[in-house]
This record gives C-alpha cells, structure tokens and sequence, in this order.
C-alpha cells in the first residue's frame, strides 16, 4: 500500500504524527544504546583528547550525511524542499544562538536530545532540565522572548528569503556530499578503532544518523502526496519539545510530525533502557548541580530558537542537507562548550589532569 492509499483511511496530520513517533523510537533506541552525546564529544575535545564520545559522534554525523545524500542521489528527498531550507536563515542568530546553546548543554551536562534519553531511563535531573528547556523554547518561539530573539535573528540574514546550500555555493558536484560524509566515517571508524569500541555501539550510532534520514524521507514522501502543505523536516528538539509541550497544553493542538517526534524518543530510549536493564531514578546532588542544571536549560532553550536548531537539529539534521547556517550553528556550539568547559568546569578538575 502506497501513501496515497493509506490517505484513504488515514488523515495527513495524524499520519505525520506516526512517521514522527516512529523516527523518534529508532533515534531514541540508538542514541541510548551508542551514549551519543555532543556534549560530551566537545569536553573529550576541548580537554585534548579524541576518545569515545567522539568517536560516536563523528560516526553519527557522517552516516546522517551519507545516508540523507544517497537519499536524495536516488531521488527520495530533495533538499530545496526541506523546511529549514526553504526560510530565510540567521547568521547573527546561529553565532549567538549557538554560543548560548553549547554554554548551556555543558552546564546542564547534556543537549537537549541527551536530556530527553537521559529522562526515559529515570534521571529526574534531565527530566528537569528538559521541561525548563521545552518552557524557555517556547517564551522565545511566542512567548515573551520572541521580540528579544527576533531582534538578535534580525541582525543578519541570509538574502533572497532562503538559507544557503553549501555544495551549491562552493559550485561542488551532488555526490561530494556523501564523498564527505565516507571521508569522516572512515576517521569515525579509525578512531573507534584505537579507543576498543565494539561494533554493537557503532551500528547504533549509525542508527541516530539513519533516524534523520528517515524522517527526513518520510516527510518528504508525504509532502509529495499529501493535499494540504506538509512541512519537510526532520529530527531536532527545539520546535517539537515546545510544540509537544502547547500540545498536551492546549485542547485544539493539531497532530503533526513534531509532536510525534518527542514522545517516539522518549519511548525508544525507555525500551532500550529497560531490555537493557539500565533504568534507575537519579536526582539532584546538591543545590548548585541544581541551579547550574536549570541555567544551562534555560540557555539551550533561547539558544537553540535563536540559532535554528540544537545540537541534533542544527548539527546533524540541518549538516547533512548542508545548511549553511546549520554549520555555523554547530561550529558555535562546539566553541562555546569548549570555551565554557575550559573556565568552569576544567579548573575544578584540573586542567594538567584533564
């Protein structure tokens, strides 16, 4: 049955809510079971080292890239048509936004995508954390922090109404996106390698980079056949975590892939938890893991409306489609988190022994 004929019996925004759910259980089922965190590739990183953590990321990122440019080589999806393509991007608003967003992801000791993870298995913290950065997302998104955060988006922008596609603005041929991507795979796979990763670990960091290709694919696949607009996106957890949260909020919130995406995570990171044997309750330590906790989200949170993505949004959806603002976003959530490691957390550890 095609999804034309599944239309018959299934209308577009519930059906988008589904393909959103089940993104979310493959992405929420491979995050868990591979650790993937970006936080924790940009400590390993700013304290000199390439270990693990890296090692998973690199491998995530480059298999999103790999697997969403075969896609399109094999006419699946079509960048053009992505949503975050199709506007007009913020370059002040992925520095700023992005610096915000890594400050904050190493404060709270996780993005927002790892809160989420982290909060099926039982950490009361994450869970915390997340709905501070699902509350903070929405203020900036139609709540009082969407004057602040279109002043800053306004500054500068990209021109003719759209964002910018990297391959398409160096002038590179289609397929040296996926060259790029098996460039990074194999020094993905070279780092796994010295650091003694096992290979279960490294097809479920594979299976974060499939989930954004999947959805990625099963939006546009919808939109192509779907009578009123669907929106072409994607894995990310800014827009769906304060979409989700007006949802259960708000009595006439209309089902779309967002508000699938959210609790699919959820419920993939618990299954995986629990066949795993790793559900446990944590909570805070102390009142100052607290408020660095509640700090930290609330940076994600402006900082991830500001810069058009967070961590998986800007530095894995929107990369792999080449965006540009997307790999401005990422670069800025990398130094920010570096930079904040280095002056907060670093000196208490001790930088010699970092």
């Amino acid at each position: 049955m095609d999804l034309s004929s599944l239309l018959d019996y299934v209308n577009e925004a519930n059906l988008a809510a589904f393909f959103g759910l089940l993104t979310g259980v493959v992405f929420g089922v491979a995050a868990q079971r591979s650790s993937f965190c970006l936080r924790a590739a940009t400590v390993e990183f700013a304290r000199g080292r390439l270990g693990p953590r890296m090692s998973v990321w690199l491998l995530t990122f480059s298999t999103a890239v790999v697997w969403v440019q075969g896609a399109q080589s094999l006419g699946l999806f079509r960048a053009e048509d992505a949503r975050m393509m199709a506007v007009a991007g913020s370059w002040s608003g992925a520095v700023i936004g992005g610096l915000m967003f890594g400050a904050g992801m190493v404060l709270a000791r996780g993005c927002s995508g790892r809160l989420l993870v982290l909060a099926a298995t039982g950490n009361l913290r994450s869970l915390i954390a997340g709905l501070i950065f699902a509350v903070v997302a929405q203020m900036s998104l139609h709540g009082w922090l969407a004057p602040l955060r279109g002043a800053l988006a306004g500054l500068w922008v990209t021109p003719s109404g759209r964002n910018i596609n990297l391959l398409a603005a160096l002038s590179l041929p289609d397929w040296s996106g996926v060259l790029l991507g098996l460039a990074v795979a194999a020094l993905a796979l070279v780092l796994a390698r010295r650091n003694q990763i096992g290979a279960r670990v490294l097809v479920f960091a594979s299976g974060v980079g499939f989930a954004v290709a999947l959805g990625w694919v099963l939006t546009f696949s919808l939109a192509q056949v779907a009578f009123d607009p669907v929106s072409v996106t994607s894995a990310t957890f800014s827009g769906p975590s304060a979409k989700t949260l007006m949802f259960f909020l708000v009595p006439d919130a209309v089902p779309e892939f967002d508000i699938g995406l959210v609790p699919g995570v959820f419920l993939g990171a618990f299954l995986a938890a629990a066949v795993s044997k790793e559900l446990r309750f944590q909570g805070f330590e102390g009142i100052g893991q607290m408020r660095r906790a509640m700090a930290g989200a609330a940076l994600m949170g402006f900082g991830a409306m500001l810069a058009g993505g967070c961590a998986i949004g800007a530095g894995v959806t929107g990369a792999s489609i080449f965006v540009a603002t997307a790999w401005l976003a990422a670069l800025c959530m990398w130094i920010g988190a570096a930079l904040t490691d280095f002056f907060v957390d670093q000196p208490k550890t001790g930088r010699d022994s970092a």
